[in-house]
């Protein structure tokens, strides 16, 4: 490909062309104004690509190569997003480019789980949002998290020093925002509230001019800000964003940055700014009295952005810089509406086709700033409080949360230990007994099956009924099984006596799953009726009298596939054939919380530890971690095939699948374990052994497998 672009960098767009070829990418300037005649990249350095918005259109591309290579980057805009498309895929269908690929999902829910720290986890945001530190008019934005610069010390664990992070710079102070809505409810349409944007290049380079002052020159025409005009004293700048009526900047990542050790608070080049009214000389920024110095303010500030007061208040910000706050009815609610020119959409650019016309608007988009790209649509899930972050391997929670640590994380294989082919059809249930060496099992050749594991024998079988079986469980303290059949019953089994008890009509259509609550005492149904229906008041023989047991009915629009209590037992999550997620609450049984997650069915679902999270997995090959406040799916993976099965245990997730295959996911650190074959067919489930030494298998080759791992 040939085509026509412009080089990206701070303050200036230099045009030039643009060559692809199956091994190179090629920049030549049409003038003499760059350090080399042309740029010459070969694919194989390009370790990133990204599609970027310039001037509010998508037309950017940013090139990101190996840190061995002379330099790092490239950043050019094209002509419209159609030729911006063609060559973005063109570059990625050579053989040539071999890419770093950051799974979106994942940045975002190894945030929650404290894997990723708060400023790793904004600047990433940032880069989606169509933010880079290579484009001045669309600089990352940081949040002002202190409101404390005047103490002569502040105690980080005090939540009065904290900036609210709830309401955007200018509702913090609330006799200027009645001013300021004053004026909005005044105005004609499109209406603003606030005049000025919380980032443009002049806010950023104010902060910056000590460590870029060529940038600055270049943007005041050779000139720095009158001495009174610039970034003399962090005091004085955030009393200003909070009193000043066109006043609302947030900060820059520079100032959470504890590599650069904030050295852009030092005038290291002695450049002369000039003198104040007071006849102060303009040098070093001035620092609040608790800071000893530029890089223990820059790390006492780093420390509260990591802080919990922070990090349970951060989603709030990112739902008013990127999120469902941004725009909209809710942006008018949270007091954060700009002024039009500052959003996407609201100016087209193609159609101004009179330069002398589109090049005014374009300097005010340049200059007067830019509202981030939209990342997320539906409030942004919160971080887990409580997580020290440390390395991976030492994550830890408070005594509030679950243990999310597990042996599971250092897996490297699963021992073969023996298999089980007593079935004469595919297995649909494994319930792993609480003696560590029975397994019982039940499958679509109408058979209940009894094994013991250190014997390597079935031990017991039984017939139930004629029709395929879905599920069992055992009653606690009673030597009894419940079955569900495809013949609409439940059957209550009798170990002891060996024969069946009761047989009871449970629903209109095949039972298809059941559960049983110790905390509870009381056993859920689900079926094809598109049904649950919970029982409750179990004789001493575990025997059920309808009338009287039935305690609800939960109703839903498709049939019930799978469903779970979280732990304490409160609520009880539902996935059905249709993808949709329902979360009932059991105490009144009213639906609490609802999803449409999948495109087909849901084959399984499970609480997180910490019952925060569900994750689901369907015929769809993708399975899903969802964060329940929100709605917001944190991840979402499409494997090899359709998905079967899952368990979730501490930090680890365990996915069965159509081809046979079993998937070990870290979901703390999100990342697979393992990869292995099970079975010739789907594995229809699986399950651990109360003791965790065991991992069960059950498949559609009618095999139970039962399979040891080994760490390293």
């Amino acid at each position: 490909m040939e085509t026509q672009a412009d080089k990206i960098s701070p303050l200036v767009k230099n045009p030039g062309r643009v060559i692809l070829t199956n091994s190179k990418f090629y920049f030549q300037p049409y003038n003499n104004i760059e350090t080399h005649p042309y740029l010459q990249i070969n694919l194989s350095a390009i370790k990133r690509i990204v599609k970027r918005r310039f001037l509010l259109q998508h037309i950017g591309i940013e090139i990101y190569l190996h840190e061995s290579d002379k330099f790092s980057y490239i950043y050019i805009a094209l002509s419209n997003q159609n030729e911006r498309d063609t060559l973005y895929d063109l570059m990625l269908a050579q053989e040539e480019l071999k890419l770093q690929e950051q799974d979106m999902d994942v940045m975002t829910l190894q945030w929650q789980n404290g894997v990723v720290s708060n400023y790793d986890y904004l600047l990433y945001i940032n880069s989606l949002g169509d933010r880079t530190i290579n484009d001045l008019t669309q600089y990352p934005v940081f949040p002002w998290v202190l409101s404390d610069y005047q103490s002569t010390n502040i105690d980080l664990s005090n939540e009065k020093i904290y900036r609210d992070l709830s309401k955007p710079v200018g509702a913090l102070n609330e006799a200027r925002l009645k001013r300021l809505l004053e004026r909005y409810n005044e105005m004609p349409e499109p209406k603003y509230i606030y005049g000025s944007h919380y980032s443009t290049p002049g806010f950023v380079l104010y902060y910056l001019a000590r460590l870029y002052p060529q940038y600055m020159l270049c943007l005041q025409n050779g000139r720095f800000d009158l001495p009174d005009r610039m970034f003399n004293s962090c005091k004085d700048v955030f009393k200003n964003c909070l009193s000043n009526m066109a006043d609302f900047k947030e900060l820059v990542p520079q100032f959470y940055d504890v590599e650069e050790r904030g050295s852009f608070l030092v005038n290291s080049k002695g450049i002369n700014f000039g003198y104040r009214e007071s006849g102060v000389k303009v040098n070093d920024v001035e620092l609040p009295r608790w800071a000893n110095s530029p890089s223990d303010f820059v790390e006492t500030l780093r420390n509260a952005l990591e802080s919990d007061v922070v990090s349970k208040q951060l989603h709030l910000w990112i739902d008013l810089i990127f999120g469902y706050k941004q725009r909209g009815s809710e942006a008018v609610k949270a007091y954060n509406v700009f002024h039009y020119m500052c959003y996407e959409g609201n100016v087209d650019l193609d159609s101004i086709k009179d330069a002398n016309q589109r090049h005014p608007i374009e300097v005010q988009i340049m200059e007067f700033g830019q509202v981030p790209k939209q990342i997320f649509h539906v409030p942004h899930p919160q971080r887990k409080v409580g997580l020290i972050l440390l390395e991976v391997d030492q994550i830890q929670t408070d005594s509030n949360n679950c243990d999310f640590d597990s042996e599971w994380k250092n897996i490297i294989n699963l021992e073969h230990q023996t298999t089980f082919s007593a079935h004469k059809a595919p297995v649909t249930s494994i319930y792993s007994s609480e003696d560590p060496d029975k397994l019982i099992s039940v499958g679509h050749d109408s058979k209940l099956k009894i094994f013991s594991i250190s014997q390597n024998k079935q031990i017991r079988s039984a017939n139930i009924g004629s029709m395929p079986l879905s599920s069992c469980v055992q009653l606690p303290n009673l030597n009894t099984i419940i079955v569900g059949s495809w013949d609409n019953s439940i059957q209550i089994y009798d170990l002891d006596y060996g024969r069946i008890m009761q047989s009871v009509e449970a629903h209109e259509d095949a039972v298809t799953c059941m559960l049983w609550s110790n905390k509870l005492n009381l056993l859920c149904s689900g079926s094809s009726d598109c049904t649950i229906r919970i029982w409750r008041g179990f004789n001493e023989y575990g025997a059920i009298k309808p009338i009287q047991c039935l305690i609800s009915q939960l109703d839903h629009n498709s049939e019930v596939t799978c469903f779970c209590f979280n732990g304490c037992n409160k609520h009880l999550a539902v996935g059905t054939q249709d993808g949709e997620v329902y979360i009932w609450q059991i105490s009144d049984n009213l639906l609490f919380k609802r999803f449409s997650l999948h495109n087909s069915a849901i084959k399984s679902i499970s609480y997180s530890p910490d019952e925060e999270k569900l994750v689901t997995c369907g015929l769809d090959k993708c399975f899903k971690v969802i964060d329940i406040s929100t709605g917001m799916a944190v991840y979402s993976k499409i494997l090899n095939s359709p998905l079967y099965s899952l368990k979730w245990d501490a930090s680890t997730l365990f996915i069965g699948d159509e081809s046979g295959f079993v998937y070990i996911w870290n979901i703390v650190e999100v990342k697979e374990l393992l990869e292995m074959k099970l079975h010739n067919g789907a594995v229809n489930v699986v399950e651990l052994s109360k003791n965790k030494e065991y991992l069960f298998s059950g498949g559609s080759d009618n095999l139970i497998k039962v399979w040891k791992p080994i760490y390293q």
